[in-house]
């Protein structure tokens, strides 16, 4: 059975001490049976995940760190860059790759994608990665052909047992940080659309995969998204930002 998970991604946003603050106001608005029904991430900048690590252990905490992105190399010339070793010593959990801010900001390409796929599962963590099209794409019906291009490249390469274990977060960019969300029916028709193209692949493993959806969840729509059957959680963004919020959208049942 697939767990839920919601999953704050911070974005650049957040100091270390912010970090401190924001981890421990929402733990104080969580009870311990929320953890049995989702799995709750956060993913702070690079420089506040020592903080939130801290806190996290210190007062046992029953969430989750993640990162926002990593370099595939294990170490090297790459000035400004952060490693998928570095972040496991952090007790990092989850990284998300293929951001579509990385790829359509950044210029990240799905051969590299697909490297930072396969370096964070050799690490010892488990990678979100994350797919969807742009506005254009959507009008000129190219939905499910760029979803496929963006899995398929992602996942290549990987064993059933990695597959299984793997998140794949489905983020259209026209819905990211724009208000504008995806109706449930339209998400939950591309997230089964992605759960068929890893039977496809990886064969019972795609029972196992969780799919999140993401882009401009919030405490309003949460619940409608969840109830589609192939979706498993959220990647949150500016709603993880403050805790009454981001608690609002883990207890979507509420």
């Amino acid at each position: 059975m697939r767990k839920d998970m919601i999953a704050g991604n911070w974005k650049m946003n957040a100091t270390h001490l912010d970090a401190i603050q924001m981890v421990q106001k929402l733990s104080y608005r969580l009870n311990d049976p929320d953890y049995e029904r989702v799995e709750v991430v956060v993913h702070p900048p690079f420089t506040a995940l020592r903080s939130a690590q801290t806190v996290i252990e210190t007062d046992h905490l029953r969430i989750k760190l993640g990162a926002q992105n990593c370099h595939y190399a294990e170490s090297g010339a790459y000035t400004g860059e952060i490693s998928p070793g570095m972040l496991s010593k952090l007790s990092v959990s989850y990284v998300i790759v293929g951001h579509s801010e990385r790829r359509h900001v950044f210029g990240e390409v799905d051969a590299d994608i697909n490297r930072k796929v396969k370096a964070v599962f050799e690490t010892g963590m488990v990678p979100i990665l994350a797919v969807g099209e742009t506005e254009q794409e959507r009008a000129d019906g190219l939905t499910e052909e760029i979803v496929r291009g963006h899995f398929v490249a992602g996942t290549s390469g990987l064993t059933q047992d990695q597959v299984s274990s793997l998140v794949v977060a489905y983020e259209p960019v026209w819905a990211i940080g724009t208000g504008k969300t995806a109706t449930p029916e339209d998400a939950g028709a591309v997230c089964s659309f992605i759960r068929d193209l890893a039977a496809g692949s990886f064969g019972g493993s795609a029972d196992h995969m969780r799919i999140l959806y993401g882009g401009s969840v919030n405490p309003g729509n949460v619940a409608a998204i969840m109830a589609k059957k192939d979706i498993d959680g959220a990647l949150v963004g500016g709603a993880s930002l403050d805790p009454d919020t981001f608690a609002s959208v883990i207890r979507y049942w509420v």
